[in-house]
């Protein structure tokens, strides 16, 4: 049949336009989240001395948990441009003169969509979190041990925001001279220390500073007298965790799927949060195939209008808004009360089963009706 190849023909035409335009609004979108969020980090490279390769490896690795938040949105975003431009070039009105189902017309969106889903997955379950995981590591790394190694020859150097270092001067051989400590870590035990010299040592906790030759000022405040300790020699930790903490604790976003399904976090509190997580991180990658049908609903039903329409658009771009806003809700009260976590399935599957049943529902009550006078008429003899 002539038909058979045109169908393909067709398929592929469509499903090119759609895949094209996904990578590139999807590729801009993120590049342009990525330059907003990787501001935040500038302070690294300005006041820390970080090179700009240590910049963009660091910020490149929020790059897929970008992607897998945005990538439903530019799914139905693709879909509702793409077919909406084909109605508005005619395109598609060929395509149901010559005899295509409204099912027919979908099937590329539709393919497309559970490629989006596969790749939702793929990023939830294994990138994003790898990628967090290691964004996480290195940004500890460098808040606690490389930025001590960056201290600048006359600069007051913020190693934190309670923990501020002076150096007069440095030596080849590595020896600090002419050193100043505003240490605020410890709260009501602010204290400022003066040392002749010092180096840099390695400690457990991550780097330390040995002074020699100094003393250790601190105010009471419940007296408001001036406590000064003189010493030979003092270690003070450059680290911004405390002396306590020398494991960087996990945060939920980075662990596996089978962690977060049997929880064990830091904070017992914290055990609901990463169970909805967990559930979370199953549905969403659904809810590009439900996003892309409610485009498609938008585009290929109702009556046909030569100049279009800007009345259907509108209405699909705000059950989406209402979708989005909807599913952080939905998100928050699950990650308080587990007994809602049922919600985010409904929420990422719903809306997709019902625009699939309105898109080809009228076909297949049309069919049923062409079914049944031949019925009758084998009945009759």
């Amino acid at each position: 049949m002539p038909s058979g190849p045109l169908i393909t023909r067709l398929d592929r035409y469509m499903f090119r336009q759609l895949a094209v335009a996904l990578i590139a609004v999807t590729g801009g979108l993120a590049v342009l989240i990525w330059l907003v969020q990787s501001l935040r980090f500038v302070e690294l490279v300005v006041n820390r001395g970080l090179s700009f390769g240590v910049f963009l490896q660091l910020t490149g690795l929020l790059l897929p948990s970008f992607v897998a938040v945005i990538l439903p949105i530019t799914s139905f975003v693709v879909v509702q441009f793409v077919y909406q431009r084909l109605a508005g070039d005619r395109e598609l009105t060929v395509m149901r003169a010559a005899g295509l189902s409204p099912f027919s017309l979908a099937r590329p969106a539709l393919f497309l969509a559970v490629l989006v889903m596969i790749a939702g997955y793929l990023l939830n379950l294994w990138l994003v979190p790898a990628s967090l995981s290691a964004f996480r590591e290195f940004q500890w790394q460098i808040r606690n041990r490389v930025a001590a190694f960056l201290l600048q020859e006359g600069v007051f150097t913020s190693i934190s925001d309670d923990l501020t270092v002076y150096v007069r001067s440095r030596d080849r051989d590595g020896t600090l001279r002419g050193i100043l400590v505003d240490d605020a870590r410890q709260p009501g035990a602010h204290a400022t220390i003066l040392a002749e010299r010092g180096r840099l040592v390695e400690g457990p906790n991550g780097p330390r500073v040995l002074l020699i030759n100094g003393n250790r000022q601190e105010l009471d405040r419940t007296t408001g007298r001036l406590n000064i300790l003189t010493f030979r020699e003092n270690a003070i930790d450059l680290a911004q965790a405390s002396r306590s903490e020398a494991v960087r604790p996990l945060d939920m976003t980075e662990v596996g799927l089978d962690e977060l399904l049997d929880p064990h976090p830091s904070n017992a509190q914290d055990v609901p949060k990463w169970y909805a997580e967990a559930h979370k991180r199953l549905a969403s990658p659904l809810t590009g195939v439900s996003f892309s049908l409610v485009a498609l609903l938008s585009v290929l039903t109702g009556a046909f209008r030569r100049h279009g329409g800007i009345l259907r658009p509108m209405i699909a771009i705000a059950g989406i808004v209402v979708l989005l806003a909807s599913g952080l809700a939905i998100g928050n009260l699950a990650a308080r009360d587990n007994h809602l976590i049922p919600l985010v399935w409904v929420h990422a599957v719903l809306p997709g089963i019902v625009c699939f049943w309105l898109l080809i529902g009228p076909q297949l009550k049309s069919s049923r009706v062409g079914l049944l006078p031949g019925v009758d008429r084998v009945n009759a003899r």
